[in-house]
């Protein structure tokens, strides 16, 4: 009767440890996929958030804020800048008390910050001109 040889086993195992790490690589990857596609909807969520409560029971007013959710784990900064269409006549030959655009520019960062670890939204809000404006 004959059976398999030494070598025949080693190539045999050489194999299956070459298809193991191949199917191990392609499953890690696909473990970091879902972690950072969990990740972005959380942050997507957290933007939400802090975009729909910008000028809610405070005044709309330009300047920069930043803070964290979650102990820390996403971290965000706020830009509000008012904002001219270039098109329009400049400010001064308009009626003073036409409302004002303001732009939000929102980045919300996780992990360590990297250009796939980022999240950034912009968005116009209307406000009243040369008042609080409580949106």
């Amino acid at each position: 009767m004959r059976g398999y040889t030494l070598i025949e086993v080693i190539v045999a195992f050489a194999l299956l440890a070459l298809a193991l790490t191949l199917l191990l690589g392609a499953l890690s990857g696909a473990v970091r996929q879902v972690r950072w596609s969990g990740d972005a909807g959380r942050a997507a969520l957290h933007a939400q958030s802090l975009l729909d409560q910008v000028g809610v029971g405070q005044a709309l007013e330009p300047g920069q804020r930043d803070g964290e959710f979650e102990d820390g784990r996403y971290r965000w900064s706020l830009a509000i800048t008012p904002w001219a269409d270039r098109a329009l006549p400049p400010a001064a030959t308009r009626d003073p008390a036409a409302m004002k655009l303001y732009e939000l520019a929102l980045s919300v960062q996780w992990g360590d910050g990297g250009p796939r670890e980022r999240l950034q939204l912009r968005s116009l809000r209307l406000a009243p001109a040369g008042t609080e404006a409580t949106l």
